[in-house]
Parts: C-alpha cells; structure tokens; sequence
C-alpha cells in the first residue's frame, strides 16, 4: 500500500504505545515520518522507519518554541501533523494540585495548539504544492462526556476538540483538513502512568492498533471528524 507515498508526517508523541502504532501504519503506506519524542530515553520505541527523530517536550514551552523555529526555518515539508501525546490525571477537582492542573494543560492543551498553530505555514505551502494537509488530535471520548474524578483531564480534553472545531472553520480556505478523533479507552497503559490519582477499574478498552488503523484509515479516506461511535468494532 502506498497511498500516502511522497508524504511526509509529523508524528508527535511517536514512542508512546498509540502514537508507535499510527508511526508504523503511515510508513507501511509509504509515507515518510518526522517522529518526536519527550525524552531520549523513550526515543528508542519509535518504530525504526521514522526519520529525523525529535526531542519535543509539550510541557515546556521553550521546547515547543524550539521545535515551531526550527520547522518554519527549515521550511521543512509537513503534509500532516497527528498528535498522539497526552497525559492524564484523577481525583476529583479538590483534590488535584495546581502543579498537576499545569501539567495537564500544558501536555494536552497549550503545548499542541501554540505547536500546532506555529506551523501552519507549512501546511499551507503542503496545499499550494497540490497537497490535501491534515491535522489530527486525539481528544478522546471525554470531550464528547467528561468524566467524574477526572475533571482536569476531561477540561483539557474538552479544551482541545473546541481548539480543533475552530481551528477547522479557520482553515477550511486553505485547504487544510482538521480531524479530531475521540476514541473511548484504549490499552495504551496510560492510565497506569497517571501523573496524579489511581485510575478507576475500566473495563477492557480498544486495542491501540485498532485505534490507530482507524485513525489512519480517516486519514486516507478524507474524513474530517472522528466521533466515539466511529471507533464501534463494527465501523
């Protein structure tokens, strides 16, 4: 398969469990994969084919300022951008620190959006070259029904699909398409690394390979939304 061939895509967050997943699906299709990372020590689970592989920490933002400088210098071809970092939190509202407010945001909210805005200029040279761009971030089923004792995380959440709404109307004359995809609990792990709270008994979530084939497939067949009834084992 190679529908995606001569693209290049910037895969944020490419050594977590989903973000590797949709890295190895893009470059099974022929595309080619600017791979980011938040620490050299996970830069090893990026799946071997992604090149140049990037250090970018969404929760400083001189390192996304860093990344946006260096991409609009380079005037680095970028025919996508997928988002697949994120963390999350529990507790209810009383019971979550500032410090844990902050981070949340930062990762899953601010860092993506000043990213993400910094580089449309590349998206729209992708489009004036013939290209269809796309933008994709996970917000997750939690935008769609934030959940009790998780009143942070399904802020952020929440935060970004409006991010990606708006940011769709905006875009629209340029020809850069915004997805924005809300799968419902995925067994990614990241539950078990919440950086505040004890995750809550789910119930078996999705696959990441099912969530990230998904995902990819809205990519290439130009869809521009992704709501939690799209990820139905039966879509």
């Amino acid at each position: 398969m190679n529908d995606m061939l001569g693209k290049n895509i910037l895969v944020v967050g490419a050594s977590g469990v989903l973000g590797a997943a949709i890295t190895q699906l893009l470059l099974s299709r022929g595309a080619q994969v600017m791979a980011t990372t938040s620490s050299n020590d996970r830069a090893g689970a990026i799946p071997s084919g992604a090149s140049p592989r990037l250090l970018l920490d969404l929760a400083n933002p001189t390192s996304v300022e860093v990344m946006v400088t260096y991409l609009s210098q380079s005037d680095a071809q970028i025919d996508g951008v997928v988002n697949a970092a994120g963390l999350v939190a529990f507790g209810g509202a009383a019971d979550v620190s500032a410090e844990t407010i902050a981070r949340l945001t930062s990762v899953n909210l601010t860092g993506p959006m000043t990213l993400i805005s910094g580089i449309i200029p590349n998206l729209r040279k992708s489009a004036a070259r013939g290209s269809v761009p796309f933008i994709v971030n996970i917000s997750g089923v939690v935008a769609e029904g934030p959940m009790a004792n998780m009143s942070a995380y399904s802020a952020t959440k929440a935060g970004l699909w409006a991010f990606d709404q708006a940011l769709s109307r905006e875009l629209r004359k340029d020809g850069i398409r915004v997805i924005d995809a809300r799968p419902g609990h995925t067994e990614t792990g990241l539950a078990s690394r919440a950086i505040a709270g004890i995750a809550p008994n789910f119930p078996t979530g999705m696959s990441a390979e099912f969530v990230a084939s998904r995902i990819v497939a809205a990519i290439v067949d130009g869809e521009s939304d992704l709501p939690s009834t799209a990820f139905s084992q039966k879509s």
